[in-house]
């Protein structure tokens, strides 16, 4: 086998270590075979001398690569083949020119930490699968042992205030992951400390109760299993005077299950890129999976998310002088839930008589249903609005992401699991690329990343 040592990969002019750009590889090829002028034994000898296999096996692995760091915003990327080059030899991410944090990831077994229960975590914990998008990826398993959740993982102390902590006024931000999704529906990537305090069964004997440290992150699917859910919180803990978070997307597309030990080919097969984008210029977050992000809605909201109902109900009322009937005065604005209405989509009548007017008024994020009376002068007054449907596809966040005031009330960054205080197994299957981005990518873009094919680690 002729492994590539990625700490002496070639730099590009932007600093990334990545491929030399053989003669006839187009960047999204597979890898390809070089075109060779075929003639007298002479030539052909001395042509392979000069692009033997492992030199095209390597060429593929750095242009897969190259196809995510010059990417423009990259922050950091593990492909799970790039190492520390002595030590502990933890992965490590490419990341940018100059930067001195290349994020090395630890193995850890969060429930040791919080519970103080269960053996430590080890890389021999996430088994190699020895080939994937960019020729590598790491196995998430079903533990049946409740005391012992491992997920790899950059504290806090190591990450606050680096490139990707991305928090504040006016940040964007994109998650991509490489996975192939064997059951769950959890967190894949992200930092999301979902916190170990919440009094559940669960937290009966915690030893280390901490509040929710959210910020940003891509999951599996959540109450929609297989699709792709971004997530990011504004003050890390939970939305609308609910526990856990809800500033949440589901893209319409979904995974399948897929059995971590299917054959070679099924698994070639199976790879799916999951995605997160949020832009603070026009408030939305997104979801998207294999490069797609059809618009998805929710509807009958009042029964489905009550919580969410409520705080555009409480925006609603808030909004007429005096208080109103249902209106609870003592419910944070801050949670208000209350999408722009400029924007009149559609506008259908659902039912209609000489004096009363109901019609489904739709916007950019909500669909309204308005009713309006005959007045006595001609003119017709709304006497009721009732939400009926939101948009979860994107998702209208006005908020900035929470930003910790020190290490010490931020989470770390972890792939394959989050930190929560229920200990489920989450997420299983494997992962083979993890990406962050300091801007919201486009859909182009991510289609891109979605196509990157699957290379073997035995040829690299």
């Amino acid at each position: 086998m002729n492994q590539v040592d990625v700490n002496n990969l070639p730099l590009t002019s932007e600093g990334f270590r990545r491929e030399r750009s053989p003669i006839g590889h187009s960047p999204m090829t597979g890898g390809g075979v070089r075109t060779c002028a075929v003639g007298f034994i002479a030539s052909v000898v001395s042509l392979l001398a000069y692009c033997p296999d492992s030199h095209a096996a390597d060429n593929a692995y750095e242009r897969h690569v190259g196809v995510v760091t010059e990417t423009p915003g990259l922050v950091a990327f593990w492909d799970f083949v790039r190492r520390e080059p002595e030590g502990a030899r933890r992965f490590v991410a490419h990341v940018p020119p100059h930067s001195e944090n290349e994020f090395a990831l630890d193995a850890n077994n969060y429930v040791r930490d919080y519970w103080g229960t269960g053996r430590k975590a080890t890389y021999d914990d996430f088994p190699l699968l020895g080939r994937g998008p960019f020729g590598q990826a790491i196995q998430i398993r079903r533990e049946s042992d409740p005391s012992f959740r491992p997920l790899l993982m950059v504290p806090r102390e190591r990450l606050h205030d680096s490139s990707i902590d991305i928090k504040g006024e006016d940040r964007p931000v994109s998650v991509v992951v490489w996975a192939i999704r064997e059951s769950g529906n959890h967190n894949l990537a992200g930092i999301w400390h979902e916190g170990t305090d919440l009094k559940e069964r669960s937290t009966k004997n915690i030893q280390h109760a901490v509040r929710g440290q959210r910020q940003y992150a891509v999951f599996a699917g959540l109450e929609r299993s297989g699709s792709s859910c971004g997530h990011v919180s504004e003050n890390g803990a939970g939305s609308f005077q609910y526990k856990y978070a809800m500033h949440k997307t589901y893209s319409q597309e979904r995974s399948p299950e897929v059995p971590a030990d299917s054959d070679r080919e099924v698994l070639d097969q199976s790879w799916q890129c999951f995605a997160m984008t949020f832009d603070p210029e026009k408030e939305e977050l997104k979801s998207w999976l294999g490069g797609e992000a059809e618009r998805r809605w929710q509807d009958n909201i009042k029964q489905a998310i009550p919580q969410v109902y409520n705080a555009w109900l409480q925006a609603e009322l808030h909004s007429v002088p005096g208080l109103q009937k249902g209106e609870d005065e003592s419910y944070p604005h801050d949670q208000f839930y209350h999408p722009p209405e400029d924007k009149l989509v559609s506008s259908d009548t659902v039912s209609e008589s000489a004096k009363r007017r109901v019609e489904l008024k739709q916007f950019e994020y909500t669909r309204v249903r308005v009713t309006s009376e005959l007045q006595g002068d001609g003119s017709w007054k709304v006497v009721d609005r009732d939400l009926v449907a939101v948009c979860k596809n994107p998702w209208w966040f006005p908020h900035p992401i929470y930003s910790p005031a020190d290490s010490r009330s931020g989470g770390p960054f972890t792939i394959g699991r989050a930190i929560h205080s229920a200990r489920s197994v989450g997420f299983t299957g494997w992962i083979g690329g993890v990406a962050v981005f300091d801007r919201a990518l486009g859909a182009s873009e991510l289609k891109t990343l979605a196509e990157i094919p699957v290379i073997d680690s035995a040829q690299l």
